[in-house]
């Protein structure tokens, strides 16, 4: 009788398979939770947006590079670079702010605010530079922005836009990033694995926070 041994890669791969379901099961769910736009007020749109806008024009790419500076697996890095290097080579800060300027929801004093403390967390998160934790987060993220662009392009139409490049942008290649996030991350498991005694979520479940205040933070949960 032969017995199978797994290799670090193959527990990595089954480890990272069990991640992307779950993760995939808090996006559905969250994406469940989302206010019916039907009920929503313009206020209430033009603040979804307006604090989206707030926590990704000018952190994303910081998000994204504090990752970059935790892997320690190289074959994780080309997923990471590929991912930076769009969102500078096509400005898609400038895009995201043409985005909220049409529809009208350009971020207020009060939208800042209202994110600055779940958004704080999320950053300081980064900073500590687990390679583990930040694509988890990050791959969490990626795959949130690809479902949420539908979402966001219909708020921003009620509002009266007619500029949807961010969202059009966003809802595609977000599809291939996600998956790229989660190939460095199996990379990073194998070389670079999380101490058991460690939360892999701790990063996931900030940010879900900070997302729950930007959907909701003037709108009421349904919940």
């Amino acid at each position: 009788m032969t017995t199978s041994v797994l290799t670090p890669q193959s527990q990595s791969e089954l480890l990272d398979a069990s991640i992307q379901a779950k993760i995939t099961g808090m996006i559905d769910e969250f994406v469940a939770s989302l206010p019916d736009q039907k009920q929503l007020t313009s206020e209430e749109r033009r603040g979804i947006i307006a604090r989206y806008t707030a926590v990704l024009e000018g952190n994303f790419i910081y998000w994204m590079t504090a990752a970059y500076l935790a892997v320690q697996a190289e074959e994780a890095r080309p997923h990471l670079v590929e991912n930076l290097y769009e969102e500078v080579r096509d400005a898609h800060p400038a895009m995201l702010r043409r985005f909220a300027i049409a529809a009208h929801a350009f971020p207020a004093d009060a939208d800042a605010f209202a994110v600055n403390e779940d958004l704080a967390k999320v950053r300081l998160f980064l900073g500590r530079l687990s390679g583990v934790q930040s694509l988890v987060t990050m791959a969490f993220f990626e795959g949130f922005i690809q479902r949420f662009m539908g979402y966001l392009a219909d708020l921003a139409t009620a509002q009266g836009s007619t500029d949807m490049e961010y969202t059009d942008v966003h809802g595609i290649c977000d599809i291939a990033h996600t998956q790229g996030l989660f190939e460095a991350l199996s990379a990073e498991m194998a070389i670079n694995p999380l101490d058991p005694a460690v939360d892999l979520y701790e990063g996931v479940n900030l940010l879900h926070a900070l997302l729950q205040t930007i959907v909701f933070g003037n709108v009421p949960s349904t919940k």
